[in-house]
Formats: structure tokens, C-alpha cells, sequence
């Protein structure tokens, strides 16, 4: 049972995963770009399997990784900015942590978008390929927060626990040893919508008439904000304004912006707003 116990405890071995003079190669920097070359060789095969060129999503991978890296720094500085207000140089110290996915999910929307419109490809379709590839993306990527010892939840004396060192801890906390290993919930949760997705595009493969376009993007929005509504409710760090949680409030959002589409989709009957029609869309 004791040897149970310590496998369920999590310590981190620290953030650098290898160093060598001015080389110094970062746990959170090598689990971001893995992440992004297994979203888009499962975008890839995925467009593949919808009739849909590949190299488009080739293509669209370099305007995403452009936009949500950068906005999901600022977006994490904005909220932040009693710690960089002292020191701006260190905004750019992405390596060091502090990026948050509302951020890049909001600038590669946009990117996506103005993608569509150029290369004249339905946006809901890319989105539809694009969020089983992001969510999974999102499994790995939190367990950068682990390296960094951040991103945790509050004390816990449950046999899963996430030892924080004391240079970790938050104030009136130092004589807390354990917290709850929240970016371990939320890795989980994201493989499980992952599972999900990928199970819903592969089912549609085969049903008459498929999902609509739209519905899987749809679908990741609830689901994938669900898990975070109620995870980011643990956290001891999380952005603020004012009072409130800055995640849980754009959860909420995304969450009524799923259920209404997907009412659009199916209860409406409706195709849902695009930034080009059937007839301009470009031959795939």
C-alpha cells in the first residue's frame, strides 16, 4: 500500500531537461513543440480521411503556431502584469512558463479565419480537423505546468498529491508540502474529449448523412470547457478580474457558444455563418 502511495505522489525533477553551457533545453519549450508536430500530422491524416488536401492543413499549422504562441503569452502578461511590469524583457521568457490556452485558442481563431477567407476553405471545416489535433496538443501540454511546478490546486492530503517545492508555494502556504495535481486532471480530461472527438469523426465516416461541419469544433468547445469550469475552480493561480476567474468566465462562454451552434446545426437545420460560401470555396 506505502509503495501505491508514492507512485500517486508527483514530484517534479525541475523544469530543464538538459544543459550544457549556454544550451539549456526546457521540459515546458520540448512538450509545446511536440505537441504542435503531433497536431499536425493528426490534422493531416485526418484531413486525408475527409477528402480534404493535407497540405492545407500544413499550411494553416504555420499561421496557428504564429498567432496562439504569441497571444497566449500576451494574453497570460495582460492578466499578469504586476509581475512584468518591472522587468518587460522577461514577456518574452515564454520557456519560463506562463502561457494560457483561452489566449491561443482566441488568436489561432483568428488566424484560422483569415486563413478561410484567403485561401477560400470553409473555416468550420479546418475547425472540425483541427480540434481533435488541439485538444490532444493540449494533454501533453499541461504537463509542462507539472516540470514547472505550476498551475496546481489547493492542499490535499488525498493519496494523488503534487509535492510543490517551497520556492513554488504561494503565500500563507509554506508549511503545506502537497496540493492537488490539477494540470494531472486536466491532462486527463482532455485525453478523454480527445477520445471523444476522434471516436465522433471516425463514426461519422460512416453514417448517412456525417455530422454536420461544425459539429466537432462544436462539440470540443462544451466539452473541453466543462473539464475546465470545474478544474479551474481548484487552482490557486489562476487569472483574475477582480473577484472572478478569468478561465471559468470564458468557459462559460464557450460553453453557451457550443450549445447555441450546435442548436443551430440540428434543431435550426442550419449551416452555420462562414467567411465564405459553398460556391467560392476553392476546390480542395
Amino acid at each position: 500500500m506505502q509503495t501505491v502511495h508514492l507512485l500517486l505522489t508527483f514530484t517534479s525533477p525541475g523544469p530543464i531537461l538538459f544543459e550544457w553551457g549556454p544550451l539549456v533545453i526546457r521540459w515546458y519549450g520540448l512538450l509545446i513543440a511536440i505537441a504542435v508536430l503531433v497536431g499536425i500530422n493528426l490534422s493531416q491524416f485526418l484531413a486525408q480521411r475527409r477528402q480534404v488536401n493535407p497540405e492545407i492543413m500544413a499550411d494553416l499549422a504555420i499561421w496557428l503556431v504564429i498567432a496562439a504562441i504569441p497571444c497566449a503569452r500576451l494574453y497570460y502578461v495582460a492578466f499578469q502584469w504586476q509581475e512584468y511590469a518591472a522587468d518587460p524583457s522577461k514577456i518574452i521568457a515564454i520557456w519560463q512558463g506562463g502561457i494560457a490556452i483561452h489566449g491561443a485558442i482566441l488568436g489561432g481563431m483568428a488566424a484560422a479565419l483569415l486563413f478561410a477567407r484567403l485561401r477560400r476553405v470553409p473555416f468550420w471545416q479546418l475547425a472540425d480537423l483541427v480540434a481533435p489535433a488541439l485538444i490532444l496538443g493540449q494533454t501533453i501540454g499541461r504537463w509542462g505546468n507539472f516540470f514547472n511546478s505550476e498551475a496546481f490546486g489547493r492542499p490535499t492530503d488525498l493519496p494523488w498529491k503534487l509535492y510543490i517545492p517551497p520556492t513554488h508555494r504561494p503565500l500563507g502556504y509554506t508549511n503545506f508540502e502537497y496540493f492537488h495535481p490539477t494540470f494531472l486532471y486536466e491532462s486527463l480530461w482532455d485525453l478523454s474529449v480527445f477520445a471523444l472527438l476522434l471516436s465522433l469523426f471516425f463514426w461519422s465516416l460512416h453514417r448517412q448523412p456525417p455530422l454536420k461541419v461544425g459539429t466537432l469544433f462544436l462539440v470540443y468547445l462544451v466539452s473541453y470547457s466543462l473539464g475546465r469550469l470545474w478544474i479551474e475552480g481548484l487552482r490557486m493561480d489562476s487569472l483574475m478580474l477582480g473577484p472572478l476567474r478569468i478561465a471559468q468566465l470564458v468557459s462559460l462562454g464557450a460553453i453557451a457558444l457550443g450549445v447555441i451552434g450546435l442548436l443551430w446545426l440540428y434543431r435550426l437545420d442550419r449551416a452555420l455563418p462562414d467567411v465564405v460560401t459553398s460556391e467560392q470555396a476553392s476546390p480542395s
